[in-house]
């Protein structure tokens, strides 16, 4: 079975299959790389939540990024969110995002708890 939660007709915030949690993009609201991502990061945690997984059950994380000079502000925030001994397989990259004014986005699949 296929749930689906905050669905439109473009996309779904969350979509659950096989005790897998699939979330949309994530980003953030602020001026700086470390605000964005501390928003960003502070949503995908709402998600999560939401679908019954949490940071330690993260399987996987898409960081996309506006700048990659932006690499070291990110992770940063990154690091001290991720739970040790629980990090995600992760990729990060550079990528033109929705907005001039969006920095980072986050993509996290997850286990349900």
């Amino acid at each position: 079975m296929i749930e689906r939660h905050h669905t439109s007709d473009r996309m779904s915030k969350i979509v659950k299959h096989n005790g897998v949690a699939y979330l949309c993009g994530q980003v953030g609201d602020g001026a700086t790389v470390r605000e964005q991502t501390e928003d960003c990061l502070a949503r995908v945690d709402a998600l999560l939540q939401e679908a019954g997984s949490d940071r330690d059950h993260m399987l996987q994380a898409i960081i996309w990024l506006a700048d990659m000079a932006d690499f070291q502000e990110m992770n940063a925030v990154w690091d001290t969110w991720v739970p040790r001994g629980h990090a995600p397989a992760r990729a990060c990259g550079e990528a033109r995002l929705a907005s001039d004014a969006l920095k980072v986005e986050v993509i996290v699949t997850a286990a349900v708890k």
